[in-house]
């Protein structure tokens, strides 16, 4: 089995402030590009969405653009930009830093699935 699918024609898009992510459903693959404005940060953003405290999403995935600030509900706190690889638990904050738009690509799945849809979605 072989199966492509372009970046360019995602599967569904969802906008919240200051951002929004593209999301494509492969068998075996949920991917995930999330795009960040400069100002953009979770708790104002998405918190009022998804009604939690903090994102309760795993993130695995490689920044393509710009610089994001994350801190974890424990204090543990890292910053990543171009190039870098991450993995960040559920229960953490994000926000861009600086004046550039943050684009990630997440591979974990279950930012495809469920981020910044609202509880009455079943999230």
């Amino acid at each position: 089995m072989v199966e492509v699918k372009t970046i360019e024609k995602p599967d569904e898009r969802r906008d919240f402030p200051g951002g929004h992510i593209e999301v494509l459903h492969l068998t075996g693959l949920d991917f995930a590009v999330g795009t960040f404005e400069p100002g953009w940060r979770w708790r104002e953003s998405v918190r009022p969405i998804v009604g939690t405290d903090l994102c309760e999403v795993h993130h695995s995935g490689i920044v393509i653009q710009g610089r994001m600030r994350l801190r974890t509900a424990d204090g543990a706190e890292a910053e990543v930009g171009p190039g870098d690889v991450f993995v960040v638990a559920p229960g953490h904050d994000a926000w861009v830093v600086g004046d550039e738009q943050v684009v990630v690509y997440d591979m974990a799945g279950q930012m495809a699935k469920t981020y910044a849809k609202s509880s009455e979605a079943g999230v």
